[in-house]
């Protein structure tokens, strides 16, 4: 795709909207809704890369309650013609097809691969990816099994919801000390992941969320790890102008 004249591609992850409580969750809603809704003028596409919510399960005809603001946003965005693209995280692994018929925004559950103004995008939350953390991957297969999900909707959303929600919000992940520090090149997996990749192909930009530890690597020969934080703490974003990638930080007013 060739972007058009004064154009962007946009990026975000990691709002976990929900947690800790919804009192505090609203306030990030409101922002995160807030920066859509400035984007959209220049937007051409954007790029929701995972855990966009702290849990989320689908039953037949039943989703989570709450998020309004930001469902309301999205779909406002996707009628005007704006394409979002939606990838699942390790908290909202547990969506189907309710934004694709809904919203019309097509919902990833592995890595995808685009190109923009002959750059080359390798995109993934980041979950699971990477040497090591074998317990993780195994867990993820399991609560990815179709029978897994399958159970789980038999309880009642009453039960189910609330449940997934303290189980959610429990996770370390969220907000936990590892996520501060930067372990090193040679330790971080999803850089190490990125480098094996190139080895096989050439990508511009490796585009991960799930780390929470906002930062641009140059990897050599016009190669680029990105990570783009988390609207926890850092309230970071991505944005691709069709030549150049750059890390920004979202500082406006909270909205009243």
């Amino acid at each position: 795709m060739q972007i058009p004249e004064g154009k962007k591609i946009y990026f975000a992850s990691d709002q976990h909207l929900g947690a800790p409580t919804a009192d505090l969750s609203i306030v990030r809603e409101r922002l995160f809704v807030q920066w859509l809704d400035e984007i959209k003028h220049d937007a051409a596409e954007i790029f929701i890369v995972g855990d966009l919510f702290d849990f989320w399960f689908e039953y037949g005809s039943v989703v989570p309650k709450g998020f309004v603001r930001v469902l309301g946003k999205l779909a406002e965005i996707s009628d005007s013609g704006i394409k979002i693209h939606f990838f699942t995280g390790n908290h909202d692994l547990w969506m189907n097809d309710y934004f694709e018929k809904e919203l019309n925004i097509p919902v990833y559950h592995e890595a995808r691969e685009f190109t923009y103004n002959n750059k080359t995008f390798f995109i993934a939350h980041g979950d699971g990816l990477g040497p090591g953390d074998k317990g993780y991957k195994r867990m993820k297969k399991l609560f990815r099994h179709t029978v897994s999900k399958w159970l789980y909707k038999w309880l009642h959303p009453d039960i189910g919801v609330p449940l997934g929600q303290y189980l959610s919000v429990k996770n370390k992940l969220i907000s936990g000390d590892e996520d501060v520090i930067y372990l090193g090149e040679d330790k971080e997996w999803l850089i190490m992941y990125a480098k094996r990749k190139l080895q096989t192909k050439h990508y511009n930009y490796f585009i991960f969320g799930h780390r929470h530890l906002p930062m641009v690597l140059d990897l050599g020969n016009e190669s680029s790890y990105v990570n783009l934080g988390d609207w926890i703490t850092y309230f970071t974003y991505g944005v691709f102008d069709g030549d150049q990638f750059e890390l920004k930080t979202y500082s406006r007013p909270t909205p009243a």
